[in-house]
């Protein structure tokens, strides 16, 4: 499998200028939130947010460079995603991320809570200075979906009446908002036509949500070790995702034990064999590559290049996680 770092070649300097800014953007406000994002920033990750935001860019200025503002959408774009990810992991209760401990486990939740808020602010305040009204819109959007995003999964816990148009939608909340909106508002920058940006839009979109089936489809075909959390976590805690939702309409079975929340012995284990022994994972397979798909048809808009190629390999790259 392609390791997601190496297809960011064409903005690999850039994702380098990010790495080195992303400690400044939060600033040494308070000791505790400058440790934490060092610790956080320092953890690397995959950056595959920002490096979209930067490969649109570069597609959509090929003969010139581009300019601060699109390099600050990056950054603000990484922030974002982080303070969403300290704020997930104190409602996931977990205790590593990215391979290094997580900031509410060395510092508690007050602080884990406060820090993502921080986060949020600062990026808040940067995007206001990008002085472009329309940017502002698209990513103060990004935050109001992880919220909404978050309490809707919260609600729909052990639901086994909930639809996949409700999890997509949820999906599209936690996971695809940001690379979507992020997307669209590099064009926006770039000054591209409407119909462009929404292009871009619908790129981000359905992208992300291929990002996140196959995340869900992971959790019951990846070992521990390489999930960095145990198989099936998302199924104990009462997140139901593709694979289930598709493995609920063969196996009825499956719907006592997820209603009475695996409270018998062996119910997990079950349940789990019983999504195996279904279509589950594979229509979850199917509706990802047809997502994927998708997307890489938005970027047509697109004269080719070497960032255009880039963003098409990151779908083909998406997909290529399940095998």
């Amino acid at each position: 499998m392609t390791p997601a770092t190496s297809l960011f070649s064409p903005v690999e300097a850039d994702l380098q200028i990010l790495a080195e800014n992303l400690k400044q953007l939060v600033g040494n406000h308070h000791p505790i939130l400058y440790a934490a994002a060092e610790h956080l920033f320092g953890a690397g990750g995959k950056r595959i947010r920002p490096a979209i935001v930067l490969l649109i860019s570069r597609a959509t200025m090929l003969d010139k460079d581009i300019t601060p503002r699109h390099r600050r959408l990056a950054e603000i774009t990484e922030l974002i995603h982080t303070a969403s990810l300290v704020h997930d992991d104190v409602i996931d209760e977990s205790e590593m991320r990215r391979g290094v401990p997580t900031i509410h486990s060395l510092f508690g939740n007050k602080v884990a809570v406060l820090a993502g808020d921080f986060f949020f602010a600062q990026a808040s305040w940067y995007l206001a200075n990008l002085d472009n009204l329309e940017v502002v819109k698209l990513l103060s959007e990004v935050i109001m979906d992880y919220a909404v995003g978050e309490t809707q999964q919260a609600i729909n816990h052990f639901d086994t009446s909930i639809s996949i148009e409700t999890y997509l939608k949820k999906s599209y909340y936690k996971s695809a908002s940001i690379i979507a909106n992020s997307s669209k508002a590099a064009g926006v920058i770039s000054e591209v036509s409407k119909e462009t940006a929404e292009h871009f839009y619908n790129y981000g979109r359905n992208l992300g949500l291929a990002f996140q089936i196959v995340d869900d489809i992971l959790d019951f075909t990846s070992s521990t070790d390489t999930l960095g959390k145990p198989a099936g976590s998302d199924l104990k805690s009462g997140n139901l995702t593709a694979p289930v939702l598709f493995a609920l309409e063969e196996k009825p079975y499956l719907e006592v034990m997820i209603e009475r929340k695996f409270a018998q012995e062996g119910d997990l284990e079950q349940a789990i064999a019983l999504i195996h022994d279904s279509q589950g994972i594979q229509r979850a397979r199917d509706l990802a590559a047809q997502h994927a798909k998708l997307a890489v048809e938005q970027l047509a808009v697109l004269r080719p290049s070497e960032s255009r190629q880039a963003l098409i390999k990151i779908a083909d790259y998406t997909l290529s996680r399940l095998y």
